[in-house]
């Protein structure tokens, strides 16, 4: 003969199997927070070496309408390290930030699921140091986080 379950063993159930699910969902958005900011991470340590190449890899397909590899490369060589005349820099990143809806700029489609990472980039050249400050954007694109910029005026 079985025992009947007590209400009271139902509602236990219930709250650990919510419990459950919930620890289960936060672990889902803190890895996914974390997989976007190694991205950049990533993007800025090639900066950091020079590798323009791979670190244009990194951005979103819309970026890389914006300007050409050729064109990237030669352009962040040219302005961080001629321009400012520095070798490199050392950068720090906040924490990701979850965005429900963001667009790169105002004729662009709209993304769900955005995460934002603060970078500052300290730099010390000829004309003394200085800090850049810029926000990155990490989107999901055939299931990588891609770098985007934003051009919103």
């Amino acid at each position: 003969m079985r025992k009947k379950s007590t209400p009271f063993k139902r509602l236990l159930m219930g709250v650990l199997i919510l419990i459950v699910i919930f620890i289960a969902v936060m672990w889902i958005f803190a890895t996914s927070g974390k997989a976007a900011e190694e991205v950049v991470g990533q993007f800025y340590q090639y900066e950091q070496e020079g590798d323009f190449a791979n670190s244009w890899e990194l951005f979103h397909s819309s970026m890389k309408k914006k300007f050409t590899k050729s064109n990237y490369i030669q352009d962040r060589a040219h302005v961080f390290m001629n321009h400012f005349g520095v070798e490199t820099f050392s950068y720090t990143l906040e924490k990701p930030e979850k965005i429900k809806t963001w667009r790169m700029e105002k004729t662009a489609p709209v993304l769900k699921n955005v995460y934002k990472v603060l970078v500052r980039q300290t730099y010390k050249g000829k004309y003394g140091h200085f800090d850049l400050e810029q926000e990155i954007y990490l989107v999901k694109e055939k299931g990588d986080w891609k770098i985007m910029w934003d051009y919103n005026k």
